[in-house]
């Protein structure tokens, strides 16, 4: 999926999907050969977790931690 896409379908801009994948609240997404992001199913996986856990009310510097356990 384009970002544009992931946009649409999880109803928050694309500036807040480059935010999140910038400050480490999901992990780095994929790329096509022309360098656009190309969301993958895990992806858009974790762009919902992110989006449960801030409606949470947990903290930015929590969600970056918890994405950095994870992937270790």
């Amino acid at each position: 999926m384009t970002i544009k896409e992931v946009s649409e379908k999880y109803n928050i801009s694309q500036d807040t999907l480059r935010y999140y994948e910038r400050a480490g609240m999901i992990p780095p997404v994929g790329r096509t050969v022309g360098g656009i992001r190309n969301y993958q199913e895990s992806d858009t996986g974790w762009v919902e977790m992110a989006i449960c856990m801030r409606s949470a009310g947990i903290p930015i510097e929590i969600l970056i931690e918890y994405v950095k356990l994870c992937q270790e």
